[in-house]
């Protein structure tokens, strides 16, 4: 039964999410994350754009926060959770949430037990962060409010890799669910590896355990991943050399790399591969990329998974970190950290292909977008 009732849960979720952008006239809303720390943000945003003619309705959503760089839903959508990526005084906020009028109501907040959490994500039981400077993994317990429980797991990466100033220890940048929630993707930036562990939502203290490891051209710098064919193929995106690598998991949780290709289309070009999604029919991936080229690049997804090249296009602003594709897949909001903007892209569904519709919302530093 209890089966069941999730199930449901998450189709509802679904419906939800699918009516976030709405017909005539056609509306988009958005919960924004940002940095706060000298760039004149005041914390996490709700916004409402008219994706037509770019006008956008901001609002603070909540403003006692520092740094909010990464959000994430809770399953059936009723809370969200931020992390504060704040040095040693990091700290992960849980948030009930009103998707009528964007409110973010606080439920409570806990130390992140790790440095720099740049990541989140929720399970029915669980909220997990990404820990970039620690290099590691906190685990917490969610209550059946939403709320914000123990620390139950700590995992600390050991490790280091061949460039000096951002490899010389572990720095773990993203940690995603597999579909099924049977399996949890951890991408290590410093250490030039990705490790695969299985997920026991049920122990009280072993909840994740490792199952393999998956070492990825030195150098490269895994940051995030997205994970296609219902979790049987997980494509890396790279930030310090732009490559992208597609892998296969197994039904017992092993990893292979198929293929590698890039984004890094120019020589001797400054890259800082960014952000990486599958658009929802799963037939095009798309990936940002920052440093000194600041676009955003579109692949067809074939059959067996691998990706072909289809195009490159400045993104109308630098810093292109986190975007997000609409669920009827007809837009891309991309986030402009460092020219204090998102680019609204209009998509042609049959040929992936984007273009800028020179509409823009404002708003500082960026950095993490969530439809709702």
């Amino acid at each position: 039964m209890k089966f069941f009732m999730k199930q449901i849960a998450m189709a509802t979720f679904a419906i939800f999410l699918a009516a976030a952008c709405s017909e005539r006239p056609r509306t988009c809303n958005l919960l924004i994350g940002t940095y706060t720390q000298n760039t004149g943000s005041r914390g996490l945003y709700a916004c409402e754009v008219d994706v037509a003619t770019g006008k956008a309705n901001l609002s603070v959503a909540f403003d006692a926060i520092v740094n909010p760089s990464y959000l994430t839903f809770s399953p059936d959508g009723k809370t969200v959770y931020a992390v504060s990526e704040a040095g040693m005084s990091s700290a992960v906020m849980a948030f009930s949430f009103d998707s009528k009028t964007g409110k973010l109501s606080p439920l409570n907040s806990v130390q992140a037990q790790g440095i720099d959490p740049c990541y989140i994500a929720a399970t029915d039981r669980h909220v997990v962060t990404a820990n970039y400077t620690s290099g590691s993994i906190s685990v917490f317990d969610r209550d059946s409010s939403g709320a914000l429980g123990a620390i139950r797991q700590v995992i600390r990466h050991v490790g280091k890799s061949v460039k000096h100033r951002q490899q010389d220890a572990p720095h773990v940048h993203q940690t995603i669910f597999t579909p099924d929630e049977k399996f949890l993707l951890a991408n290590d930036l410093g250490t030039d590896r990705i490790t695969l562990y299985a997920y026991a939502p049920r122990e009280s203290k072993r909840i994740l355990t490792p199952v393999d490891s998956l070492p990825v051209k030195r150098g490269s710098g895994p940051r995030h991943a997205a994970l296609g064919s219902g979790g049987k193929v997980g494509y890396l995106l790279q930030e310090l050399d732009g490559t992208i690598t597609v892998f296969s998991i197994r039904a017992d949780g092993k990893l292979a790399v198929l293929q590698e290709t890039t984004i890094a289309r120019k020589e001797n070009q400054e890259n800082g591969g960014a952000d990486i999604h599958i658009s929802p029919d799963g037939k095009f991936l798309y990936a940002t990329n920052r440093g000194a080229a600041n676009d955003v690049t579109c692949f067809a997804i074939g059959e067996d998974g691998t990706l072909d090249f289809v195009e490159q296009l400045p993104t109308g602003g630098k810093g292109p970190r986190n975007f997000t594709i609409t669920p009827d897949g007809d837009y891309i909001f991309v986030g402009n950290q460092y020219t204090n903007s998102i680019t609204i892209f209009a998509r042609d569904k049959n040929t992936g292909k984007l273009t800028n519709t020179g509409k823009q919302i404002h708003v500082a530093a960026p950095v993490c977008l969530l439809l709702y």
